[in-house]
């Protein structure tokens, strides 16, 4: 069976030598990476090594220079982003500004995807609720509008309405950054719990090495818009591909040690 027979085959996600350039930059540097159903992949690395562009890549908001993309063995390299089945929570929130956090009769940040699918407005409300609820968005903030909300408040519900649609691929672009650390525990198992009832992929990007080791089936380490290594957290742990993954599990291990206490 050819390369292309695979990809066609395949029902997760295919990254096929994807570059993406700003200028004289190389952002994504001829990626290929391959992502199985239902797998829990945390991409890692140093500030700008393309972490955040090659989620951007798959979601549809950046346009490819090079390489192409495949979902459930679709090449979507010019597919529009509202048409991937991709749910992407931002770093900067990305939450409607003029809209409320919930309102059962009005459109709201976390009930607008399930009004566009036209969900009926009894479900609607209960699943607004049930992920209200399991990731601690309090009902007072219910009337809000993003500019009244903390940034973590803010953070929180961004997780919420991507929560609301179950997608083929969820990319999670350090959703957790500006949570309070008690906060931050609960989301961490609300979102693998998450996953783990869904038929589709999660794709979490953090710096947090400890929390990426802790949730993903494999973590891609990525450095200069390359991946470096892409394995088991444990494999990566006991077998890592050069130095600079060496130097990196040695900060996990500082890390590890902190976040346990």
């Amino acid at each position: 069976m050819d390369q292309r027979t695979n990809i066609a085959h395949n029902k997760g996600l295919v990254l096929d030598r994807v570059t993406k350039r700003y200028q004289s930059v190389i952002a994504v540097d001829h990626v290929s990476l391959n992502v199985e159903n239902r797998e829990f992949l945390a991409i890692v690395g140093p500030t700008g090594c393309g972490k955040t562009t090659l989620l951007r890549l798959i979601a549809g908001v950046e346009k490819l220079d090079g390489g192409h993309i495949y979902i459930q063995g679709r090449r979507v390299d010019d597919v529009n982003p509202s048409k991937r089945r991709v749910r992407m929570v931002f770093q900067e929130h990305a939450l409607w500004p003029h809209m409320r956090v919930f309102h059962k009769d009005f459109p709201s940040n976390l009930s607008f995807g399930m009004k566009l699918r036209k969900q009926l407005p009894p479900s609607i409300e209960e699943t607004a609720n049930i992920i209200a609820k399991r990731l601690g968005i309090a009902k007072k903030l219910f009337p809000r509008k993003p500019d009244q909300l903390s940034v973590g408040q803010k953070q929180v519900v961004g997780i919420g309405r991507a929560l609301t649609i179950i997608p083929k691929i969820l990319l999670l672009d350090e959703p957790l950054a500006h949570v309070d650390p008690q906060h931050r525990l609960t989301l961490r198992r609300e979102l693998k719990d998450y996953h783990n009832k869904m038929e589709s992929i999660t794709l979490y990007v953090s710096h947090n090495l400890p929390e990426a080791f802790s949730l993903a089936d494999r973590v891609a380490i990525m450095q200069d818009g390359k991946i470096i290594q892409v394995e088991s957290p444990s494999e990566i742990q006991s077998h890592p591909a050069n130095e600079f993954v060496k130097d990196f599990i040695e900060c996990f291990e500082m890390q590890s040690n902190l976040f346990k206490r």
